[in-house]
């Protein structure tokens, strides 16, 4: 991923945060025929390896599992918030016109080598992981064991774990900070205006980068 060093985004807490607040990550491997690309929830174990490990599932029907070969690098991208950024917003517009579109967004690229698990205790422990993080919070959080047994076995035999060592880790936020200050603070401003959730959380970054907060501040 190209990153320029306004855009480099160092700090490893953020950005575990954004892979778990964003699961579901879109994974492309090589295999013989070709890239493969899915799209699966991912749960991040920051305690092992130097840069965590994700871990997913796949349905056993899945072709991907059987055409990961030894030692085939795959790669997993996570996008968290992201917004258009009109030049309507720019003091710099009215004052010189020298501006132009551009596209913020804050994005992380795990690269590693996958391997398969096809072990039901392993694949029955991810599923309470994945569960429990995705139902905290809710008035009723239903469990797996909310669900009978022998239907949880049978899913369990439909499905092939995959778990990804992190070796490197890629991340980028791109929030206005390469742009002139008052056109910032008009980003900001017309982010908000909008009154959309991804829009606040993007405006919400610019800030952080203005006043020296975040990735490539001040």
């Amino acid at each position: 991923m190209y990153v320029r060093k306004q855009h480099q985004w160092t700090d490893r807490e953020e950005v575990f945060a954004l892979i778990e607040a964003h699961a579901l990550g879109a994974w492309v491997c090589q295999a013989e025929g070709g890239l493969i690309a899915n799209h699966v929830p991912f749960v991040l174990d920051r305690s092992r390896g130097e840069h965590g490990t994700l871990m997913c599932h796949v349905s056993r029907a899945n072709p991907v599992w059987r055409a990961l070969g030894a030692g085939v690098p795959s790669v997993v991208m996570f996008r968290g918030p992201q917004a258009y950024i009109t030049p309507g917003w720019y003091p710099g517009k009215a004052e010189h016109g020298k501006v132009v579109p551009t596209w913020n967004y804050l994005a992380v690229n795990a690269h590693g080598t996958a391997r398969v698990v096809d072990d039901p205790a392993w694949l029955l422990g991810l599923l309470n992981r994945l569960t429990q993080a995705h139902e905290a919070g809710r008035p009723r959080p239903w469990q797996v064991g909310d669900a009978p047994a022998d239907y949880i076995d049978k899913q369990l035999r439909a499905i092939v774990g995959i778990e990804i060592p992190i070796d490197r880790l890629e991340a980028k936020c791109k929030a206005s900070q390469d742009e002139a200050l008052e056109d910032r603070r008009g980003t900001v401003a017309g982010l908000r205006a909008e009154q959309r959730e991804a829009s606040a959380a993007m405006a919400d970054w610019v800030q952080r980068a203005m006043e020296g907060t975040g990735p490539g501040g001040a």
